[in-house]
């Protein structure tokens, strides 16, 4: 029952994004069902076969490594504070780790490593899923390096290109995560649902923009410039020290956002509860995305509360979320714990819309900065309903 239940759900997030698109004569659903073809094909690979399941087990086990390298030196700096056993506070534990993996993942740039990975994956991408080669890498290096970051380095690039194409690069981003925050998230909620999201949310991706935003791209203009490649190249140390530097504004960032969203969050739930007792946020967001939690399969007794962290997702991010949903995990059954982790694995939330509409003001033109603005609903549409299709499709195989 259940299992029909979410196909019934990923038919109506497609619908949705039907709805929602810009051109629905254009909307190519051979390329749609063979990209939802390869998210099942993925998810049974890496959940239900020996091999896959090693895979998650060795990725996942590599950014632990990480995480107890990165401890070595929190532990160096923080003491007591940093206890080598037992539970350390979330600042410690999740957000001081962002140091040593940002600068790891920008050592392996800096060799050429992540990029000739990144390149790899876009080529295979956009030869499997028939979507445009740039589309195909921009989807690649959002699932490694996060959406300003990216949309900075093919700035020169998407100048050049017709303004639809930016959308498409702008919504591709709203579903992404950075390798430099994955640390943190396996630390809430099970590593496998945080390493099956990130593929699963790069097809999806393009699953949902294709749909929404869909165009033809001419055969001499679908090529990809390499950014990577260009400029000076640095000296390593000073990569390095910038990149040590970059990931500690992050922590700190985070950690401003999280104390700031909290606190917010309070302040609004305590005027909320004035009005009427059982008033709150978190509670009226769970009215509106319980019917998406229940075509998610969620058991019925749990609906209401799966439905509070998606809205307490979309309000905050995903960090305050996780932090929430972590208590109680071990009350959550199978299913109900895969397809609300997977949920939770994007930076989609109202803050990126305006990371994003704020990096295009400073990127792009003021003709491109409009026309991002005036479909900024489609940005937080997509990213939502990419959520949805991952951990519905996930969805299918937990039972």
């Amino acid at each position: 029952m259940y299992f029909i239940i979410n196909i019934i759900g990923i038919i109506v997030v497609l619908v949705i994004a039907y709805f929602c698109s810009r051109e629905r004569r254009k909307v190519d659903f051979t390329s749609v069902l063979i990209m939802l073809v390869i998210q099942l094909l993925v998810t049974w690979f890496m959940l239900w076969t020996a091999v896959g399941g090693k895979v998650i087990q060795a990725i996942a086990s590599f950014f632990l490594w990480l995480i107890s390298c990165s401890m070595s030196g929190i532990h160096f700096v923080f003491g007591d504070l940093a206890p080598t056993n037992g539970p350390a506070s979330f600042f410690i534990s999740v957000l001081m780790p962002i140091i040593f993996i940002v600068a790891f993942f920008d050592i392996l740039t800096y060799f050429g490593i992540l990029p000739a990975l990144i390149n790899t994956i876009g080529w295979v991408l956009s030869k499997v899923t028939r979507s445009p080669r740039f589309e195909s890498f921009f989807a690649t290096q959002v699932m490694f390096l996060g959406n300003n970051e990216v949309l900075a380095i093919t700035r020169d690039q998407l100048n050049k290109m017709d303004n639809r194409r930016l959308l498409t690069a702008c919504m591709l981003g709203m579903s992404c995560v950075s390798v430099g925050v994955l640390g943190g998230y396996m630390q809430m909620i099970n590593p496998t649902y945080v390493l099956i999201a990130i593929p699963l949310n790069a097809v999806g991706a393009l699953i949902i923009t294709s749909i929404m935003n869909p165009y033809k791209v001419p055969k001499e203009e679908d090529v990809v410039h390499n950014p990577m490649k260009s400029g000076r190249r640095k000296n390593f140390f000073d990569m390095l020290s910038v990149s040590m530097l970059t990931g500690g504004r992050m922590a700190l960032i985070i950690a401003a956002m999280l104390m700031g969203f909290t606190a917010l969050i309070a302040c609004i739930n305590t005027i909320l509860g004035l009005i009427h007792g059982n008033a709150s946020l978190e509670n009226i967001f769970a009215v509106i995305f319980s019917p998406f939690a229940f075509l998610m399969g969620v058991t019925w007794s749990q609906i209401f509360t799966v439905a509070q962290f998606m809205g307490e997702k979309l309000a905050t991010n995903e960090f305050i979320a996780m932090g929430s949903l972590k208590p109680i995990l071990h009350t959550l059954d199978r299913h109900t714990e895969a397809t609300i982790s997977t949920f939770l694995v994007s930076f989609c939330n109202f803050s990126t819309v305006g990371i994003i509409l704020g990096s295009v003001r400073a990127l792009f033109s003021e003709e491109q900065a409009i026309f991002i603005a005036e479909n900024t609903w489609r940005l937080l549409a997509s990213g939502i309903l990419v959520s949805f299709l991952t951990g519905m499709v996930v969805g299918l195989f937990v039972w």
